[in-house]
């Protein structure tokens, strides 16, 4: 197993003396580093869903350098509760800031619905001046941007639910929108286990867009990154017009802007590289990758994650 990977891109002189140290950083005070537009952007989620976030990241800016790391040992995240979230997530955050990230996208929602506070957090007291993207904002906006009626839909897990993260995105977007969240503890793990989908999954999709279906929602949000893989069966159950809203494309402009604004988007004219990591099996997660990425995987490395910056999250604030 390897702590960072085989392979890589250059990291910044004082990152790698921190991890040629052994200095996890945990919830310590870091120096602050320059960062460069040739760094890569790092994305990750509790296992393969993020797949779907990254491959609109792939198409929207090809030209970047992308790490994607998909704790599969500890999927699923979405009954989890909010502090081992928090607890995952700044472990993770840490990882892929020691391997040279330019910015983090948490392609998680349940992760971004507990953590993304706590990861800025831990960045500004590091002193890494990192942008972070969640996943919950753009996939609000757009929801309540295309919504007629204001009747707005959540398929989601149960932790994203429980968070009420979206019910206070929505409501900060625009206070008259109607929110019915239904949370849907078995469709991840489901999609996560692979194809192909019989009359039981069927089944429990029809049982979770019901309440959605009576609330007479037009436009509904898919919070969880599993969950495009399986758009068609939920327009066909929820009917065809009722619009679905997915992250990727959103999470995409605001990496694009993010990185813009930080004049950190990557000259070169040709694609960049990306590869993968993962906690838990590697052929497990390359067979079942290939089907969410709709691209190769080829660089995987199994990686174990620092146990103690998990443990010093536990105390931080949500």
């Amino acid at each position: 197993m390897s702590r960072l990977g085989s392979g890589g891109w250059t990291r910044n002189a004082t990152v790698q003396a921190q991890a040629d140290a052994g200095q996890a950083a945990a919830l310590a005070p870091s120096i602050a580093v320059s960062l460069s537009p040739h760094q890569p952007v790092a994305v990750f989620d509790s296992g393969v869903g993020g797949l779907t976030v990254l491959h609109e990241l792939l198409v929207s800016l090809p030209a970047e350098d992308y790490l994607y790391l998909g704790d599969t040992a500890r999927f699923p995240y979405g009954e989890r509760t909010q502090r081992e979230l928090r607890a995952f997530a700044l472990e993770i955050a840490e990882h892929l800031l020691e391997a040279g990230a330019k910015l983090l996208v948490v392609a998680c929602n349940a992760a971004s619905s507990a953590a993304l506070g706590a990861i800025e957090r831990h960045l500004e007291q590091g002193g890494r001046d990192v942008d972070v993207i969640g996943v919950v904002a753009p996939a609000t906006q757009l929801a309540v941007a295309g919504s007629r009626t204001g009747r707005i839909g959540l398929l989601a897990t149960p932790a994203t639910v429980t968070s009420g993260a979206y019910e206070r995105a929505v409501r900060a977007a625009d206070a008259h929108v109607q929110l019915e969240s239904v949370a849907c503890p078995d469709l991840a793990p489901i999609i996560q286990r692979g194809f192909p989908f019989d009359a039981h999954v069927l089944d429990t999709v029809r049982g979770y867009c019901a309440p959605l279906r009576e609330a007479h929602a037009d436009t509904v949000i898919l919070g969880c990154t599993h969950y495009p893989l399986v758009a068609p069966m939920l327009q066909r159950t929820l009917g065809r017009g009722v619009t679905l809203v997915t992250s990727g494309a959103g999470v995409a402009r605001s990496a694009e802007r993010a990185l813009a604004a930080r004049g950190l988007l990557n000259p070169r004219p040709t694609e960049g590289e990306y590869r993968f990591q993962c906690t838990g099996e590697v052929d497990l997660f390359r067979a079942l990758g290939t089907r969410f990425l709709q691209m190769p995987l080829d660089q995987v490395s199994r990686v174990e994650l620092d146990a103690g910056v998990a443990a010093s999250a536990q105390g931080a604030p949500a």
